[in-house]
């Protein structure tokens, strides 16, 4: 997995590429809480991301939390049909901001 952050105006954006799994979720949710340290809004970038575990969805699901308590948002951008799937079939997609 590979994480590049880009800022954008007042939000910055997660661009994240490979997969999120139960080695790499760790990565993911720091990336996530350093990313809230500078900003409100923050865009996860999943144009790239071919797969996320479980393991990955804590760390998305932190991520939204902490953006909630900041008064913030968290959106998802870009995920491919497999990664929507797997937010449908959790319940995810009904808590996330997810774009297209």
């Amino acid at each position: 997995m590979t994480i590049t952050e880009v800022k954008e105006d007042s939000a910055i954006r997660l661009e994240v590429e490979g997969r999120v799994d139960t080695n790499t979720s760790p990565e993911l949710q720091d990336q996530i809480l350093k990313a809230f340290q500078k900003t409100d809004e923050l865009v996860m970038d999943f144009k790239k991301l071919e797969y996320i575990s479980s393991a990955g969805l804590r760390a998305l699901l932190l991520g939204h939390k902490t953006a909630m308590a900041k008064g913030g948002k968290m959106i998802i951008r870009g995920a491919n049909e497999d990664v929507i799937e797997i937010f449908d079939d959790t319940g995810f997609l009904d808590i996330f901001t997810i774009e297209k």
